[in-house]
């Protein structure tokens, strides 16, 4: 079940309210003109599948996303290092918060990992586990954190004139929590 807190920028270790239900997540990020919902998927994949199997997996399931936010790239995020640190693999960088020019969706499917909006004055932290659904309007600060054992297995879609998000100069995702496993 995915869970969203939501913290005042001044204070980002209280979270204002941590939401636990799929209908109160939707209502407080729509307020902000963000689109939370859950799709349920009878894919089933693991965090770590090769990126042709995940595709494979959803067959036609992504089309009506990408037909309806006119979103052709997709890009699947697949990690499992439970058993991290492994010989040789560095540690998890600094997070930065990034702005990108066009809209992106993240589709949760297995494992957990942490999308971070900040919006105005306050950070909406979803913590997106399998079937999440979220949307990430065009020019919206955000991050985004797989934790220090990555466990996730998602998708992003985004426009393909869109630009590669570049970084927007504020440290604030250093001051928040991290996903924690």
């Amino acid at each position: 079940m995915s869970r969203l807190s939501v913290h005042h920028q001044s204070s980002p270790q209280i979270p204002d309210k941590v939401l636990g239900h799929a209908e109160d997540i939707a209502s407080t990020l729509a307020a902000v003109g963000i689109e939370y919902r859950e799709l349920p998927l009878q894919a089933r994949v693991q965090a770590g599948d090769a990126s042709e199997a995940i595709f494979a997996a959803l067959g036609e399931s992504l089309e009506p996303l990408r037909r309806d936010g006119d979103l052709s790239q997709a890009e699947v995020i697949s990690i499992d290092q439970r058993r991290w640190p492994r010989e040789g693999e560095k540690p998890p960088q600094a997070l930065v918060e990034v702005l990108a020019d066009g809209a992106q969706l993240y589709l949760f499917l297995a494992g957990q990992g942490l999308l971070s909006l900040h919006v105005d004055d306050y950070v909406y932290a979803l913590v997106g586990e399998r079937n999440a659904l979220i949307s990430v309007p065009a020019g919206t600060r955000h991050w985004f954190d797989l934790g220090e054992f990555p466990h996730c297995a998602a998708v992003r879609l985004f426009a393909a004139n869109a630009v590669a998000a570049w970084p927007s100069g504020d440290a604030i995702a250093a001051d928040f929590p991290r996903l924690e496993d």
